[in-house]
């Protein structure tokens, strides 16, 4: 499958270069908005250059070193990462949700010896790292001059440099930093601008967190086309109803995020009548996991048909698909109204532009039709390789006439009409509420505890984590305490099953068949002593939410919500019934 063949743009650039092309058209446009706050294309870039001529003459950051930045959804956040570009840094975003040692295992992963943090989150760091408060770029009233202004124009950057690492799950135990170069994110913006996925006229929602690949898309295609950028305050998306009324209010017309938090958004639209939020939608998009035909048809209400059954006009709706290593997104799928989610299969599209997609067999020979194989990706979107890890990027990259592939590692078949169609992982690897894990990390990391001989760790249900461990001297509050303390908060198991012996087939390899099923309903959802029932009337309430949440019967009210299955999406919806009902 070959989308490679659109002519492209020429020169390429540089993501700082687009942005500054914005800024010469339209100086005077909103680039960004948070709540109350906003800043114009040439107020972000005043600010932007101010943080860079820090970095320059502060920090002594040269083309091609890794800046680290931790910070909060923030306006300090975009002054970041775009001072980052334009002082010829690299860009490598750390989540302040992940646990203090491994933020610091990252940054030492990185070699990075400066980190650009903000008013909440300046003290996660010990004094062994050298960090500085973005928001000081805002609070003064520095001036550039001539000379600045000609020093930032001559820093020596091309396309073919990296402009940000992202680190992924490591199946060896270690996170895998992503290098993605310039041209690769140029290529990728131009790509979603010819299919009109986004518009110099839009305006585009920040969800992903800086964890995920879709964070650079939003934040930098956005700048680059000279659209508007509309951010949350943090943990925003959390939040029903302010989220809601910031669509609404803000006019948002492109809406991308993974199908469970889409699914929980149109399940609460409709329970508040409050469709005309998404009234300006213009793109829909759904991605980092697979798009079930069980939630389509909630989703198919929002896009382009009749009048009498669309609730909006004009929207359309994308299934997509990527991996961080082909830049983000690799296919679009356009969803029509006629889509009938009981007879066909979701598909996950075509290639977009300057995109290359190609299924091969275990001998890298090309497969038939609906025949099933690995997805390789090409084009202009191959990423530069894993951050000081050869060996891994020789496994990752495979050259076919002539030109550098990905191997995703996804199976996929390919229809008579060139679709592609998602099947399984080859590997262990999955995807949970659209964050890429790699099993293997989470157990090496339970393997540190000395009294765990051996462990396994598996999906279950498309929800939960379920860590079995073998081990006559542990309990489950340490393992969760020890995973909380290593680990990201998405990787973190929602059940621990302690056994005497993991069940092994007669190849002596643990068999997955024969490890018992987690019990919530039995195991978890009342104390091992007794059970604790509510005692007064705000107590009774809340056990009613969380009965009718987790479909229980009864729950103890001592009861630890990880213990019996709890994830993001889950408390989200716990905190909306919260502050409906108090």
């Amino acid at each position: 499958m070959n989308n490679t063949q659109i002519p492209f743009p020429s020169p390429l650039t540089c993501i700082h270069h687009e942005f500054v092309y914005q800024v010469m058209r339209h100086p005077q446009k909103l680039a960004v908005e948070l709540d109350e706050q906003s800043l114009t294309y040439c107020e972000l870039l005043h600010y932007v250059q101010i943080l860079s001529l820090t970095l320059l003459n502060e920090y002594h950051v040269v083309p091609g070193e890794v800046v680290c930045q931790c910070v909060e959804r923030s306006l300090s956040m975009i002054i970041g990462l775009l001072s980052i570009e334009m002082a010829g840094g690299v860009y490598c975003p750390l989540s302040p949700e992940n646990p203090e040692q491994r933020l610091q295992n990252l940054v030492e992963q990185t070699q990075a010896h400066i980190i650009l943090v903000h008013s909440l989150t300046n003290r996660i760091f010990k004094n062994d790292f050298i960090t500085h408060d973005i928001d000081t770029a805002i609070n003064i009233n520095d001036k550039t001059t001539n000379d600045d202004l000609y020093r930032l124009s001559n820093i020596s950057v091309t396309p073919n440099n990296i402009s940000y690492i992202v680190f992924t799950s490591g199946s060896t135990g270690t996170p895998k930093a992503v290098q993605v170069r310039h041209r690769n994110l140029t290529a990728y913006m131009r790509s979603l601008v010819k299919m009109t996925v986004f518009k110099k006229s839009d305006n585009i929602i920040q969800m992903a967190s800086c964890s995920f690949d879709n964070h650079f898309q939003d934040i930098f295609v956005t700048l680059m086309i000279g659209a508007g950028l509309v951010m949350l305050h943090p943990h925003g998306n959390k939040d029903l109803i302010y989220f809601t009324h910031v669509l609404l209010d803000k006019e948002v017309t492109v809406l991308e995020a993974v199908p469970s938090y889409l699914d929980i958004l149109c399940q609460y639209l409709e329970i508040q009548n409050a469709n005309e939020c998404l009234k300006k939608l213009r793109t829909l998009s759904s991605g980092g996991d697979v798009l079930t035909n069980q939630i389509m048809p909630r989703l198919r209400k929002y896009t382009s048909g009749p009048s009498s059954s669309s609730l909006l006009d004009g929207c359309r709706l994308w299934n997509t698909y990527g991996q961080a290593e082909a830049t983000i997104t690799s296919t679009y799928f356009l969803i029509e109204f006629d889509f009938d989610c009981n007879k066909q299969v979701m598909s996950i599209g075509k290639p977009l532009p300057y995109f290359h997609c190609v299924v091969m067999d275990e001998y890298f020979q090309f497969v038939g039709v609906n025949q099933e194989g690995e997805l390789f990706v090409g084009g202009a979107c191959v990423f530069a390789g894993y951050f000081r890890r050869d060996d891994l990027t020789a496994k990752a990259l495979l050259e076919i006439d002539g030109h550098l592939f990905y191997r995703t590692g996804d199976l996929v078949t390919l229809d008579d009409n060139s679709l592609l169609y998602y099947q399984r992982r080859k590997d262990h690897q999955i995807k949970l509420h659209g964050q890429r894990i790699e099993l293997g990390e989470i157990e090496r990391c339970l393997l540190n505890i000395t009294s765990i001989s051996a462990c396994v760790v598996t999906k279950w249900n498309d929800d939960y984590l379920v860590a079995y461990v073998q081990s006559s001297d542990i309990n489950e509050q340490k393992l969760r305490e020890h995973c909380q303390s290593h680990l990201a908060p998405h990787m973190v198991p929602s059940v621990f099953i302690i056994l005497d012996k993991l069940p092994l087939n007669q190849n002596g390899k643990v068999d997955r068949k024969q490890l018992p099923s987690p019990r919530f309903s039995s195991t978890n959802v009342v104390n091992s002593i007794e059970l604790l029932l509510p005692t007064n009337d705000i107590e009774v309430r809340i056990h009613h939410i969380w009965c009718e949440t987790f479909k229980q019967n009864q729950i103890s009210i001592d009861t630890n919500i990880f213990t019996i299955g709890g994830h993001s999406l889950l408390l989200m919806q716990l905190f909306h019934r919260y502050k409906t009902q108090f």
